[in-house]
């Protein structure tokens, strides 16, 4: 006997939209993230931020009191934050997921994942900024990696024991042309 029933049953898509239109509607909620604004905390909206936890509940709605959508078990993932309402963001993951995490969860340390949406291209970590330049390594999809650098076409990544640089348009976590010092 199933105690409760599954996410992808209708009452919980209804219920899901129910609450999607009632934090729209709230007031003070942000516009929808199309273009760089700023949020409730002053900070640039869209953005690039990572988890500051190994666990972190990412809610339906800007609340504790909103069901848990699903729970990320891994600190440091790169995830972008959409809008803000008080001390709440809402986020999107590599996979295009939305939800609700508290601030106090998210920190500043920029990362990234390495082309998340290929499954078996292994991507080559290079010494110099060259597409041309011998790989010193070739990195997995989706491996983590905090960024040092990005001029806006490469970015200077680095893992436990590891570094180089990295097509900026082959990592999730930063946008293209962006630069990060």
């Amino acid at each position: 006997m199933k105690l409760f029933p599954s996410l992808r049953h209708p009452v919980w898509v209804v219920m899901g939209l129910a609450v999607a239109i009632a934090v729209l509607a709230m007031p003070g909620t942000p516009k929808a993230a199309s273009a760089l604004g700023t949020g409730d905390s002053g900070l640039p909206v869209p953005r690039f931020v990572s988890l500051a936890s190994s666990e972190v509940n990412v809610r339906m709605g800007p609340s504790t009191s909103h069901k848990v959508k699903w729970t990320f078990i891994k600190a440091g993932l790169p995830v972008e934050v959409l809008r803000e309402f008080g001390n709440w963001r809402q986020v999107r993951d590599a996979e295009g997921e939305e939800g609700w995490i508290h601030a106090a969860l998210l920190s500043g340390r920029r990362t990234v994942l390495v082309s998340p949406w290929a499954s078996d291209e292994n991507v080559p970590l290079r010494a110099v900024a060259k597409a041309t330049a011998k790989p010193i390594a070739y990195l997995e999809p989706s491996v983590l990696a905090d960024v040092k650098r990005c001029d806006g076409s490469w970015c200077s990544i680095s893992g436990r024991g590891w570094q180089g640089l990295v097509p900026q348009r082959l990592l999730w976590g930063v946008y293209p042309k962006e630069t990060v010092d």
